[in-house]
């Protein structure tokens, strides 16, 4: 089975949490804090993969979750890191913000692309001992990893592209101008999935794609051309093959027609890559008119016109040299530049909502309940910092501004105290 479009989700480890920790010897009566920091959550990293040309490994694994840091240990001992989370893929794989479909990275030529990173880990007690806070009895937390949806799609990395209806010959022309073994059988779609093969000629070596046979309406999603025609969005040139003989279809002119405005639907761009026009199976025989028309057509597009009869090879090897030539032309094959930055880490919200009722004023706030979970009441220094903070932030401001007078009473997440000037 083929697979080349897929979304997933995935979200880089948290860090690891600072450790409460005091230095505990004998013959040391005051040995201070030595609570060590936590561990870096491990980020999410998506490395190609020259063995992969599918993203069926997607298929049933959708969720992707990175390793959490350690917490912090006694002795200053560092948590450990958590380990990052190397997802291989095809190269070629475009990845999109699932959110925006704004290109993250095109693994065309990147080596190593960190789609989420791991949080920080959060500092011991060791870090919040001062000269008159000797014995800070709290710690902060890791940060949390980034996570987002993410869509990979897989856009197949071919310098030529062999476009054109269904049995005309596609896979015929791969499977003898490379070692690529393509299904080749005298029915319509034949071809199931994109095939790719390694062409050397002309001390020339270069990389086509066989897709699938296009039909009329392929742009708006008919046959199975609006699965694949994004295969043939990198490729540098088209060889777009017609059956010069008429023995599938009447007209190859308005075949060729047909096929080129769905590609002019699909992507302007796709349609003003160069083409060489390719009349197959004309061991067959043709029709000199119908011959004059497409030659007629060629000119006016600027685009050669070679016939060949691929299953024995006649005029294969004019084709190939024409294709060889084409190529020394043009630009190298497209690469996506990023368009999607991800925004600067938000600073923790500081806001707070002060109600009264009352002489009880009551103060929410998503930070200050942490906060509360890491300060010990019961010491002093801890609780010098908690009421350094609740000022550094505006607590008390807003407490002011909300008309608290000395002695009422302040709540904030089940801790309740009388208020102080």
């Amino acid at each position: 089975m083929f697979m080349d479009q897929v979304e997933i989700f995935v979200k880089a480890g948290k860090g690891g949490n600072g450790c409460v920790s005091f230095r505990r010897e004998k013959y040391v009566s005051h040995g201070g804090p030595d609570g060590g920091d936590g561990g870096k959550g491990g980020s999410v990293v998506f490395v190609p993969d020259e063995g992969k040309n599918t993203l069926l490994d997607f298929r049933y694994h959708r969720k992707f979750l990175a390793e959490d840091g350690c917490d912090g240990a006694s002795r200053k001992f560092m948590g450990k890191y958590g380990k990052d989370l190397v997802i291989p893929v095809p190269p070629g794989t475009v990845i999109r913000d699932a959110e925006t479909g704004l290109v993250m990275q095109d693994m065309s030529e990147c080596e190593r692309f960190v789609a989420a990173k791991g949080g920080r880990g959060g500092w011991g007690n060791t870090h919040f001992a001062t000269a008159t806070r000797q014995v800070p009895r709290f710690a902060k937390e890791g940060l949390p990893g980034e996570e987002r949806k993410l869509k990979l799609e897989l856009k197949m990395l071919a310098d030529v592209g062999f476009v054109g209806y269904p049995n005309v010959g596609k896979s015929t022309l791969l499977s003898v101008i490379s070692s690529a073994k393509p299904k080749v059988a005298n029915y319509h779609f034949t071809t199931l999935s994109p095939n790719l093969g390694v062409i050397s000629a002309y001390g020339k070596t270069f990389v086509a794609a066989d897709i699938p046979g296009l039909i009329e309406g392929a742009s708006e999603g008919a046959g199975l051309g609006h699965d694949f025609l994004r295969h043939v969005d990198r490729c540098r040139l088209l060889l777009h093959l017609f059956d010069v003989s008429g023995s599938e279809r009447e007209d190859p002119l308005q075949d060729i027609l047909r096929i080129n405005e769905e590609l002019r639907k699909y992507s302007p761009s796709l349609a003003s890559r160069p083409q060489i026009l390719v009349g197959n199976k004309l061991d067959l025989g043709y029709d000199e008119a119908k011959l004059a028309e497409i030659r007629a057509y060629a000119d006016a597009q600027g685009w050669e016109l070679h016939l060949i009869a691929g299953e024995i090879r006649e005029g294969v090897d004019e084709l190939m040299l024409a294709t060889v030539r084409q190529l020394e032309k043009l630009p190298p094959i497209k690469v996506y530049e990023p368009e999607f930055t991800p925004e600067a880490p938000k600073r923790e919200d500081y806001r707070v909502e002060v109600r009264r009722s009352g002489d009880l004023f009551d103060v929410t706030g998503e930070w200050m309940e942490k906060l509360i979970d890491r300060t010990d009441f019961d010491s002093y220094e801890s609780l010098q910092y908690f009421q350094k903070v609740l000022r550094e932030k505006g607590v008390i401001q807003a407490l002011e501004d909300a008309g608290v007078d000395e002695g009422n009473t302040v709540r904030m997440y089940g801790v309740e105290f009388d208020f102080v000037f």
